[in-house]
């Protein structure tokens, strides 16, 4: 099963969907994306691929209410301030509700009929609570309200995600691992690259600058004077070079020349999690969901990612905003596959040998003509 979430930027002309590939999801993992509100769920089978797609507009609201926030292992408390009026409120004007990713926190005026407050609402809680085992109270002048996490070894640093709490946040989750962005724009790859290094605080490369500075000339010139396949020939050898180290983000090149978009290249992009920013031209979810299938068939290499987020409408200003997807679709991945970083740290260590995901034994000779048939490591 893949998975799509779309999700629509502050620009109104750049929006972006993400794409969890089949081989790493859940079966039962929903909602999709914790990012977005008004959430639903269309399931479409083409061939054998599934793909489940929702639709949301992002929202958080607390309006005027200041917060707390702490995580106390299996539960996090939320503490609302409710203002100079806290003495005469009664728990029969407060209102919680919530879902696995989302709260919402109301206060009925007892002055205004019917006029209810909003003191919180999100639908992107930074991980899943088990909504039935909410429990609130008033405390003071604070409404207090205790959720129970679904699991209880992830480290909230903030009750919702934002750009903030996803980077530190992903400290705990990638463990050192790097980041390799693919697509067919070199310059978005360029761009999102470095907002995530910043974020995380890891290390930008471009797989671009580094050839232009060894060649001595640019990309287009290397092509027309020596062909695509040269240039993704030599990119790959960086990326070899690449692929050992930890704490990168590594942004590589574009179109038919880059390596990414060869399946036989991708022997040391497997070494981190890999990022599809796939350039969107769908106007609705139906047109999306076409068009994924119709990249997936077409674009072998590109296919090979874990995680895809779609762009439409590409506007350099928002480059935060695609770049807190990519963060918040590999925070799902991993927490589907908490191994993950652990296998792909394996894998590095037995000379990304190109047999991602199912590693060999480390005897495995990958010319050897028996090697399909050996057996692989349990993780």
């Amino acid at each position: 099963m893949a998975t799509t979430g779309r999700f629509l930027c502050p620009n109104p002309s750049t929006k972006s969907r993400l794409v969890f590939p089949a081989k790493y999801s859940q079966p039962l993992i929903t909602p999709c994306n914790v990012l977005f509100l008004r959430t639903h769920f269309v399931k479409k089978k083409h061939n054998t691929h599934h793909i489940l797609v929702c639709s949301n507009t992002p929202f958080v609201s607390t309006g005027s209410t200041h917060y707390e926030f702490n995580d106390d292992s299996s539960e996090v408390e939320l503490r609302l301030e409710l203002g100079d009026e806290s003495s005469t409120i009664t728990p029969a004007q407060i209102f919680v509700d919530g879902t696995e990713n989302s709260l919402v926190i109301k206060l009925k005026h007892s002055h205004s009929s019917g006029y209810l407050k909003t003191l919180f609402q999100t639908n992107t809680l930074y991980g899943f609570i088990k909504p039935s085992e909410t429990i609130w109270y008033i405390d003071d002048a604070q409404l207090v309200v205790n959720l129970k996490k679904q699991d209880s070894e992830l480290k909230w640093p903030d009750v919702m995600e934002s750009w903030e709490s996803l980077t530190t946040g992903s400290i705990q989750l990638f463990k050192g691992t790097s980041i390799f962005l693919v697509g067919d724009s070199t310059d978005i790859n360029h761009k999102i690259a470095r907002e995530l290094a910043v974020g995380l605080g890891y290390t930008p490369l471009s797989t671009k600058e580094l050839l232009e500075s060894y060649s001595k000339q640019s990309i287009d010139s290397w092509v027309g004077e020596e062909g695509s396949d040269a240039v993704a020939e030599a990119e790959c050898a960086i990326l070899e070079s690449l692929s050992s180290q930890a704490r990168t983000v590594v942004a590589t090149l574009g179109g038919s020349h880059g390596a990414a978009t060869r399946p036989d290249k991708w022997r040391h992009l497997y070494a981190g999690f890999t990022v599809w920013l796939s350039q969107s031209q769908a106007t609705d979810e139906e047109s999306a969901k076409e068009e994924a299938i119709a990249e997936k068939m077409k674009i072998k290499g590109y296919s090979n990612a874990e995680v895809v987020v779609k762009v439409s409408g590409w506007d350099p200003t928002y480059s935060k905003t695609v770049a807190q997807a990519s963060l918040s679709a590999l925070k799902r991945l991993l927490l589907s596959n908490k191994n993950l970083p652990g296998k792909k740290s394996l894998y590095i260590r037995l000379g990304s040998r190109g047999d991602w995901p199912d590693i060999k034994p480390p005897a495995w000779d990958p010319s050897s003509s028996s090697s399909s048939t050996t057996s692989t490591l349990a993780l």
